[in-house]
């Protein structure tokens, strides 16, 4: 049985021997669209991580018997016309949660706590010449007491909520589907929830439900001090806008995993900042730790039968 990986180089140096095991493996680092369809033709089990799988791309492939995607989200997949020719789409789900929590926190006391000013004043010397045991010269906030508003209160955003508990912090969400399934926190209006929290994130998937969420308008809702995080999708939140408050001092800062496109266009406003102190960015790694990855493979693995 013969598996082809089409862009195998999102899986970094994972071991993929558990995927190998289940077939003839053959991996491409990444694929073009051209590409694909001439590496297709005689493969049974097709996986891919943010490839397109269109028509073309499927029917290019007489032979397959099924589509692996090595990641959770399928919205590249065109799941109509697979379903059509009897071909499942499998997925996995679930492996990477703490990953992104971890992510999500690492960005949060970064921009708390300073974090790359502190580490700065002590690398180039600064600290050393000062002849003070301490240096107070950047404030900083404690995570206690603050209120984290989560958008998206699934998963994810659950393991957000307990950690964030642990430090102390007081819990709200925004139901982004419009039913309110968890009772252990209050559940706000969007509006309520930019309105109070000292730090808004957000885990919840790219829908028509949330394009576009949080523009202009919406940030102008948050406090002064607050902070925006997003290791969820790209485009949810509104990036010019965003680049354009924070520069501003609408909010205090904002950190993103996630862009509308990826990789981020040279030319995208958030890299053209007039205070890139106030922004946290990682290039979409939220969900890749290194036994995220694992997870990801075996589960893979485990979908081909």
């Amino acid at each position: 049985m013969k598996i082809v990986f089409l862009d195998a180089a999102t899986m970094g140096d994972t071991p993929l021997d558990c995927i190998a095991a289940k077939g003839e493996l053959v991996t491409y680092p990444t694929s073009t669209a051209a590409e694909a369809l001439e590496r297709v033709g005689d493969c049974k089990v097709l996986i891919i991580n943010k490839v397109v799988v269109d028509r073309a791309l499927i029917d290019a492939a007489p032979k397959l018997r099924l589509i692996c995607e090595a990641a959770t989200g399928v919205n590249n997949i065109d799941l109509e016309y697979a379903a059509s020719k009897g071909i499942p789409v499998r997925n996995v789900a679930g492996y990477s949660s703490d990953s992104v929590v971890q992510q999500t926190f690492m960005h949060l006391f970064s921009l708390l706590g300073n974090g790359p000013y502190f580490d700065e004043r002590v690398k180039n010397g600064t600290y050393s010449a000062s002849g003070l045991f301490t240096d107070v010269t950047m404030p900083f906030v404690e995570a206690a007491g603050k209120t984290i508003g989560i958008i998206g209160m699934g998963n994810i955003g659950g393991k957000v909520a307990k950690a964030a508990e642990a430090f102390g912090m007081k819990v709200v969400y925004y139901s982004t589907s419009g039913t309110s399934h968890c009772t252990e926190y209050p559940s706000l209006s969007l509006d309520e929830l930019l309105a109070t929290s000292d730090v808004v994130t957000i885990h919840a998937p790219m829908n028509e439900r949330t394009r576009g969420l949080i523009g202009a308008a919406e940030i102008a809702k948050m406090k002064p001090s607050a902070f925006l995080l997003n290791t969820g999708r790209g485009g949810i939140v509104d990036e010019a806008a965003l680049a354009e408050a924070v520069d501003n001092g609408v909010i205090a800062g904002a950190a993103l995993d996630v862009f509308c496109k990826e990789p981020l266009p040279a030319d995208n406003p958030l890299l053209k900042v007039k205070h890139p102190e106030r922004f946290r960015f990682t290039p979409h790694t939220a969900w890749a730790s290194v036994e995220a990855r694992a997870r990801l493979a075996a589960g893979v693995a485990a979908n081909i039968y």
